[in-house]
């Protein structure tokens, strides 16, 4: 049997999604009954822990080894579940590039593109896939805040956020310009660039990306309905989460469709992603598609959308894994 890595956990903000992820994947790995998965945290201290408890170390050789009793595993896979950094802006991609251990995900690149707001929204515009509009800081001066007041003032209503986080964290709705400046510095607490982006009064929609018998799949649209306007890390990963999703949203016209499907297939090929990406977009009142980001390793809980999108496509995310773990071995 061959031997998978669950990585997990990396102690993040993430940290504990990561571990209801990598759960739901865990119990998809079991379902298919061929494979020795090792699920490995990697706590806040930097410990690597099995789901027995045991301590272990991923080795440069592509292996798992326990020094408690001294023993080694060769390992043919990794499934990289870490949202947030490192596991998602290509750090964690490169260890294993470096090892030559095959990894369910994008390269390191395309990775770390995603990962930053900013440099996302770069590519989305040489790849000419409409975005939400925007100005992104790279330092708090006062050059940086004035720059920011003017955005403000053309839009009065804005979406601040870290450029390189995930879940929801380090964002913030602003609608005050006396609130400008300070949230601009609370952001950027979480990372050395922020964007910031007009708020637009819209659905929020996205799809399932992903290659499958040597093409790349985009599933028909969901729809995440929040009621509170926002979704937030509370409301993406609470049980008591008044928001609701979609499998298949409702009331969207062709062209619509065609125009997220589209834009989607772009971004997939022109990013060069590859195995999976769940990719997010705004329909505007107007009715204007607007890309909003890509994550390249969704949320995989129970309750998370790139799952049910995909299985609403008639593919089983059982069988997919599968599927690309042997293509890969």
């Amino acid at each position: 049997m061959k031997n998978i890595l669950l990585l997990c956990g990396g102690g993040g903000s993430e940290h504990e999604v990561s571990l209801r992820s990598a759960n739901y994947i865990y119990d998809e790995l079991e379902k298919v009954n061929l494979y020795n998965v090792f699920k490995v945290e990697i706590k806040a201290n930097g410990d690597r822990v099995d789901h027995h408890g045991q301590l272990c170390e991923l080795r440069k050789a592509g292996e798992l080894y326990y020094p408690s009793s001294d023993q080694t595993h060769k390992l043919d896979f990794a499934i990289p579940c870490i949202h947030g950094p490192p596991g998602e802006n290509g750090v964690i991609q490169s260890i294993f590039e470096l090892m030559g251990l095959p990894y369910l995900g994008c390269s390191p690149e395309p990775s770390q593109t995603c990962f930053n707001k900013v440099s996302t929204k770069l590519w989305l515009d040489a790849l000419k896939v409409p975005n939400t509009p925007y100005i992104y800081l790279s330092d708090e001066s006062r050059e940086s805040i004035s720059a920011a007041e003017e955005f403000f003032n053309a839009n009065k209503d804005v979406y601040i956020k870290a450029a390189s986080q995930g879940s929801s964290v380090g964002c913030y709705h602003v609608t005050s310009l006396e609130d400008l400046e300070s949230t601009i510095l609370s952001a950027f607490k979480f990372s050395e660039y922020v964007l910031i982006e007009r708020t637009l009064k819209a659905r929020e929609l996205e799809v399932s990306a992903f290659e499958y018998n040597n093409e790349v799949v985009i599933t028909a649209p969901g729809e995440i309905i929040c009621p509170d306007g926002f979704y937030d890390y509370d409301q993406k990963y609470s049980n008591d989460s008044a928001t609701k999703t979609e499998v298949n949203a409702k009331g969207l016209s062709a062209e619509q469709i065609n125009d997220i499907k589209s834009y989607s297939l772009k971004a997939f090929k022109g990013l060069k992603l590859r195995h999976l990406s769940r990719i997010d977009f705004f329909l505007t009142e107007e009715g204007k598609v607007y890309l909003n980001e890509i994550n390249t390793f969704p949320g995989m809980t129970s309750i998370s959308m790139f799952p049910k999108m995909m299985e609403n496509h008639g593919v089983k995310f059982s069988e997919y894994l599968r599927k690309i773990i042997e293509e890969s071995t």
